[in-house]
């Protein structure tokens, strides 16, 4: 096994697992910190972007308007749909190249939809998902800047539901309720168990 695909729901405590995995020596691909550079001012994706939205989707110094097309995304699924197309291609193609740069490392793929995509599943050899109440979702959530708990449950209740998630699981960490010194016993195990050399 050489590729892991990492998922979870928002608040979840994902990328704090994703960092516990670099400690153990896996080399990261987060496609959502792709997806911020992508959609950045002078970001690869922001003429297409703005073609496609229009003014309104970009902030004043050309990034994208992320709080606009939160919105968008939440009343329009075309919208949503055509923002996903445009986007998903450029991260499949720099998450490519990134996995190319291991330098004989485990890949972990750092991949929120991965629930939602056959292409995403097809790609890693094993499936770990981070899991926790949707109450505890929502509430880590709120405490990061701009968000409230209305818009906290509104995107925990668009993705994928938790049974979704688990059952595409090789395994599972639950995340709630547990200290970080559990949490990273947890990641470390399963790490030797599929990892570390024989």
């Amino acid at each position: 096994m050489r590729t892991l695909g990492l998922t979870g729901g928002i608040g979840s405590g994902k990328s704090t697992v994703a960092q516990r995995l670099v400690a153990c020596g896996a080399h990261l691909v987060d496609t959502d910190a792709i997806a911020r550079a992508l959609t950045q001012a002078g970001g690869a994706a922001m003429p297409a972007l703005a073609d496609a939205f229009g003014p309104a989707a970009l902030t004043v110094d050309g990034a994208l308007n992320r709080e606009h097309m939160r919105q968008l995304a939440f009343t329009d699924a075309a919208a949503k749909a055509r923002l996903e197309g445009l986007l998903h291609p450029l991260i499949g193609d720099e998450a490519r190249r990134q996995a190319a740069e291991a330098a004989g490392q485990p890949v972990v793929f750092d991949v929120p939809l991965l629930t939602e995509s056959a292409h995403w599943r097809a790609r890693v050899d094993r499936v770990l998902v981070v899991d926790c109440s949707e109450a505890t979702q929502a509430e880590r959530v709120c405490t990061r800047p701009g968000w409230s708990h209305d818009a906290a449950r509104r995107v925990v209740a668009q993705q994928a539901g938790r049974a979704a998630r688990r059952a595409i699981a090789d395994a599972v960490i639950f995340n709630d309720g547990i200290s970080v010194q559990v949490l990273d016993a947890e990641v470390r195990a399963l790490w030797q168990h599929w990892f570390a050399p024989d």
